[in-house]
């Protein structure tokens, strides 16, 4: 098994615990999504319009459990002229559900494409609720591959987690695949959707609306909700700072508020991120073990985050198992 292999079984198992460039060709058929038959009695998302024609559910900063559906990440749309792109869906085909019904209080434009940012549950599992109608799922292209190797352990892990509500989900993989940039149209709008190398995961793509200038990062920016490492550290930092390089007029992280000003958004995290892969090196260094480490590494940190003793350790660990090598 791979070192990235093992981290994201890490990831699985915490879960448990705690809660190929392809091009753009066009449009698929012109029928609008219908809504599932049990999906019209869904209760709508709460959204915030964060720029013309760009929406985000601001999740709350939780573990996934019966009450929130496992809509716990960000999630979001944009409506242009001809159709709608939704980016991350929730974590249970409930979850999708109440995200199509507030799409569908917004506009009866037809559902293009739905963009998933990374392999992670809760942004992968209310795919099932955009299965009909000739929708494109966007994805990177480690994606199908890291899905299927998960499938099982997800779908039990948050079946557990969610209870009966989690009832018909599935893991609907991406049939259009990322492997470096591809622009997508909605009419009169452009979606870039890009993809970066191992990072939180190493299954992680952003997505700029070039028309308001707010870009989509995923997991690849928390604020608030403590990072959860599944890739590579130095990766990460590295990302971090190459997409700090970059303008936006207001970018939308994973998990946290629903926008935020750039870069100065990405300085917690990149402290965060920094201090882990300091205090681990050290660690090594200085002969700890590794679970001596996971409790140690990135302490100081420890009152900037919510969640910080549910993922800390966990990301102390495969940090330890990283570092060790280089």
């Amino acid at each position: 098994m791979s070192v990235i292999a093992g981290l994201a079984d890490l990831y699985g198992t915490m879960v448990r615990i705690v809660g190929r460039c392809a091009v753009a060709t066009g449009f698929g058929a012109m029928t609008l999504l219908p809504l599932p038959s049990h999906a019209d009695q869904a209760v709508p998302l709460p959204v915030n319009e964060v720029a013309p024609g760009v929406f985000v559910h601001e999740a709350p900063i939780a573990l996934a459990n019966e009450s929130n559906l496992g809509a716990i990440a960000n999630l979001g749309f944009v409506i242009g002229r001809d159709g709608v792109a939704i980016i991350d869906t929730g974590g249970s085909l409930a979850a999708g559900e109440r995200l199509l019904a507030a799409i569908r209080q917004r506009t009866t434009q037809p559902i293009r494409y739905v963009i998933n940012t990374h392999m992670h549950p809760d942004h992968i599992l209310g795919n099932a609720a955009f299965k009909a109608g000739g929708v494109t799922f966007v994805g990177h292209q480690n994606l199908p591959r890291a899905l299927a190797d998960r499938e099982k352990a997800y779908l039990a892990a948050n079946s557990g987690l969610i209870g009966a509500s989690f009832r018909g989900t599935e893991i609907v993989p991406p049939t259009l695949l990322v492997a470096g940039t591809v622009e997508l149209d909605l009419g009169n709008r452009r979606l870039r959707v890009e993809a970066w190398r191992t990072a939180h995961t190493n299954t992680d793509i952003t997505v700029l609306d070039l028309a308001t200038g707010t870009w989509f990062l995923g997991d690849l920016l928390f604020m608030g909700h403590l990072p959860a490492l599944d890739g590579s550290l130095t990766g990460w930092i590295r990302t971090v700072r190459d997409l700090r390089s970059r303008p936006a007029a207001r970018v939308v992280p994973g998990h946290g508020p629903s926008t935020a000003p750039w870069p100065e958004a990405a300085a917690p995290m990149e402290k965060y991120l920094t201090r882990l892969a300091d205090d681990v090196r050290s660690s090594i260094r200085t002969g700890h073990t590794i679970s001596e480490a996971a409790q140690q590494a990135a302490r100081s940190e420890a009152g900037a985050w919510l969640l910080f003793n549910e993922f800390n350790p966990r990301n102390a660990t495969a940090a330890f198992h990283e570092l060790e090598w280089e």
